[in-house]
């Protein structure tokens, strides 16, 4: 039997895929291939050497996602698919709401159709908004400031909603903080659509030459030098948070909600410095005026993680700052860079999934 993962050629997604094949489990991996690229497939099998089957799916088509049901014996489901973009969710609202919640309400309906009853479910921190104490921990009054992080609060009372309905449901939610990094072997990372979006992909993009300098965001904040603090967390830490979570849902029945970070903050300025130090680039920067809804820090109580999960992040802030760098360094503009391409088959042919549907 095999986990399903929505998004899973995702930036997140995919280093999940790498860590569950790389434990012996059976995978089966959808994506629409809107904020991800096709090339992430055979990477993943490149570093694990292990075959899985895909499938090009939108979860809104629902007649072709129950085909994926149909064809294979699903036990499990980690959701990371949907729309992520803060600034593009206050611009475009309805397109979020719409396409977060009803591809979550499709996929449900499925999976208690075929008696698929265990979720993980990838949230974001963002459903605290400005947090009234720190760090946070996951009884915090929630706030989200955005359609964004609203869509990921409705899609958790969804999800409590369905377990108060059928008590058979085992759903993990995982709020995790800010991702970054990437996997040691440089095949994997973040490779953001335009601009990035993210502190740490701007900060690599701008130490290769492709973008001029970094703009941080306000430096009047009341933190040690002014500006914002964040709980980075390394992609591949926050992967193995996904495996212990699935492990949990296979063994009991409820909704819980655990946040996944360090458990530490680290200023914007701190961040380039260690990515100074890991990589001996220079990084210059602006100090241009904050963005509206900005916190001034945001950082998460673990705990709850570590003692009913068994999992802590590990990894250091020079290692995400050292993966990041090689990631960009052997990909200068991504997937897409033509001397991996080059030196890389990318034939049909050569792929070990079943691309189906």
């Amino acid at each position: 039997m095999a986990i399903l993962i929505t998004g899973g050629a995702g930036y997140i997604g995919s280093h999940t895929c790498v860590e569950l094949l790389s434990a012996g489990s059976e995978i089966v991996v959808l994506d629409n291939f809107l904020n991800s690229k096709p090339q992430v497939l055979k990477r993943i099998t490149e570093i694990t050497g292990c075959s899985f089957r895909f499938y090009n799916v939108d979860l809104l088509d629902e007649i072709r996602l129950e085909k994926v049901f149909l064809e294979n014996e699903i036990k499990a489901v980690i959701h990371f698919a949907g729309l992520k973009a803060v600034g593009e969710s206050v611009s475009n609202p309805t397109l979020y709401y719409h396409n977060n919640l009803m591809s979550t309400l499709i996929l449900c309906k499925l999976m208690k159709k075929y008696n698929v009853k265990k979720l993980v479910f990838s949230s974001s921190a963002t459903v605290y908004g400005s947090p009234e104490r720190l760090p946070i921990s996951e009884d915090s009054p929630l706030g989200a400031k955005n359609p964004y992080g609203r869509s990921k609060h409705m899609i958790e009372e969804i999800l409590n909603d369905l377990y108060l309905s059928d008590n058979h449901w085992s759903i993990s939610i995982l709020r995790y903080f800010n991702p970054v990094g990437a996997h040691e072997s440089g095949l994997l990372g973040e490779d953001p659509n335009g601009m990035p979006n993210n502190l740490m992909p701007y900060i690599s993009q701008v130490a290769i030459g492709k973008l001029k300098e970094l703009k941080v965001y306000g430096n009047g904040y009341p933190t040690f030098d002014g500006t914002g603090v964040r709980d980075y967390i390394h992609v591949v830490d926050l992967a193995f948070g996904h495996l212990k979570a699935l492990e949990r849902v296979t063994y009991s029945t409820g909704v819980e909600v655990y946040n996944l970070g360090t458990g530490k903050g680290n200023s914007v300025l701190e961040l380039i410095s260690a990515f100074e130090k890991a990589t001996g680039k220079n990084i210059p920067y602006k100090i241009v005026d904050p963005r509206p809804g900005d916190v001034s820090a945001c950082y998460a109580n673990p705990e709850k993680a570590k003692k009913n999960l068994g999992w802590i992040a590990k990894k250091s802030l020079e290692e995400m700052c050292r993966d990041t760098w090689r990631w960009q360094i052997n990909n200068p503009d991504g997937f897409e860079s033509k001397d991996y391409a080059h030196s890389h088959s990318f034939s049909s042919e050569d792929f070990l999934f079943r691309n189906k549907v």
